[in-house]
């Protein structure tokens, strides 16, 4: 098989504008439209799965790594697109997961964690021993980060050896890691990383590295995680500002293998993404924009049903939701402050997007497909299309999509996708005859 990231990675140092998208969703419908946009531009398509969606235990997806794979395969092949055009990784691997538990026993299951990750044949690690555990300094420092990342580096080698798996895992790095799923707290200005926290993060790692008898790794590892001042919170976004990372960037100057990865780049507009990969962060993380389009794509079908189904007929997938999220608040509780009024704003519209971790309850999921159900049996009015999902309706009248209900919310959750495969792909570029957007998302 040829590692697809490898070579974007060797394209990228070689000086072409170029990169890849990483999609952390474990949600059906946003894979399907991941791999449906990666077929539609020809190219390959990066899924992995958080720590926190898909563990050892199952995660808050009820998943464990190799039922995640199963997962991503069986879409792909139902779709047919080819196995060999998937790479999957896992994100945030390491204590994250754990951290109200002591560093020993934190550390044990994040060992854990990533075998079972390795053993699945995931071939993108990003090793995260960032987050501070129980009896931790916090923040928890670059050296201690350091020897935790290389002491899952050499659990991660081990189980491939065991396993027979080939030595082609890539790994990713760093200590200044955004909170997964975007910040709990409301933002103010943010300042990227310096170069010298950088070059110290690099320096520490090799290092640990070589303690650990792994020196040779390191042609292996593909990426750094610095902070390029890019984030969002509830309400607001921080676009990213080129000017504030020209010293960063000189940290790569020596760095023949190397990129930067960025975490949190959901929402930013389409120059942004493309500012942000001609500067070397040649891998864009995305995970709650796509969730947020997928609500935004379903809420619109909900307004539909209202308009077409009997109100003892109807789903009522929003209503079902918030009773759900009200029923159990774990999710959202410490993240949404305010009023009840602004906290109910927040399930539902939230730039943090706190309702991806109910999609799986069980109410819900019915709700969803009911919905789905009760407009397949109708054929919806163009009209209707054109009120609550313009960017579809425009497609659908142009023929190329289907006025199916599934296949508009595929589609709607394609346009959070379309800004990064142009930012990332020169063919998706070069093919590009319309860059007009509507919310930043491109409509070809």
């Amino acid at each position: 098989m040829v590692n697809q990231l490898w070579n974007t990675v060797r394209r990228h140092k070689a000086g072409e504008t170029v990169g890849i998208y990483s999609v952390c969703s474990a949600h059906p419908t946003v894979l399907e439209a991941a791999i449906r946009q990666a077929d539609a531009d020809g190219t390959y398509v990066l899924i992995e799965a958080t720590s926190n969606q898909v563990d050892q235990f199952g995660g808050y997806t009820g998943m464990r790594p190799a039922d995640f794979r199963d997962l991503v395969y069986s879409i792909a092949d139902r779709i047919g697109f080819a196995r060999d055009r998937l790479v999957l990784g896992g994100d945030h691997l390491g204590p994250n997961r754990w951290q109200r538990l002591s560093a020993d026993e934190a550390m044990a299951n994040a060992e854990d964690l990533v075998t079972a990750y390795v053993e699945a044949g995931y071939t993108k690690i990003h090793l995260d021993c960032s987050m501070s555990c129980v009896g931790d300094p916090v923040p928890v420092g670059d050296d201690l980060a350091a020897v935790r990342t290389a002491r899952l580096l050499r659990v991660a080698e081990d189980a491939a050896t065991r396993a027979g798996l080939p030595s082609d895992i890539l790994y990713v790095i760093g200590t200044e890691v955004p909170v997964p799923g975007g910040a709990h707290e409301t933002l103010g200005a943010l300042t990227a990383t310096s170069a010298g926290a950088a070059h110290a993060t690099l320096d520490r790692h090799r290092a640990a590295f070589e303690q650990v008898g792994l020196a040779d790794i390191w042609p292996r590892i593909i990426a750094l995680v610095v902070q390029p001042a890019v984030e969002f919170d509830h309400l607001q976004v921080i676009d990213y500002h080129r000017e504030g990372t020209v010293q960063l960037r000189t940290v790569l100057n020596d760095e023949p293998g190397l990129v930067f990865e960025a975490h949190s780049t959901d929402y930013q507009e389409t120059n942004r993404l493309a500012e942000l990969v001609e500067d070397h962060w040649a891998i864009l993380k995305v995970g709650p924009g796509l969730t947020f389009a997928m609500r935004e794509g379903l809420f619109a079908l909900a307004k539909i049903e209202d308009e077409l189904v009997p109100v003892a007929d109807r789903s009522a997938l929003v209503e079902v939701i918030e009773r759900r999220m009200l029923a159990h608040p774990d999710y959202w509780a410490g993240y949404y402050e305010g009023t009840a009024q602004q906290q109910r704003l927040a399930r539902r519209f939230s730039y943090s997007d706190r309702l991806r971790y109910y999609w799986p309850d069980p109410e819900i999921e019915a709700a969803e497909n009911r919905l789905y159900d009760n407009l397949a049996a109708l054929q919806i009015p163009l009209p209707l299309i054109s009120q609550f999902l313009p960017e579809q309706y425009a497609r659908v009248r142009a023929g190329s999509l289907s006025p199916e209900p599934r296949a508009l919310v595929v589609d709607k959750i394609r346009d959070a996708l379309r800004p990064y495969a142009y930012a990332c792909f020169p063919t998706v570029r070069d093919r590009a005859t319309t860059t007009t957007t509507i919310q930043g998302a491109l409509l070809v």
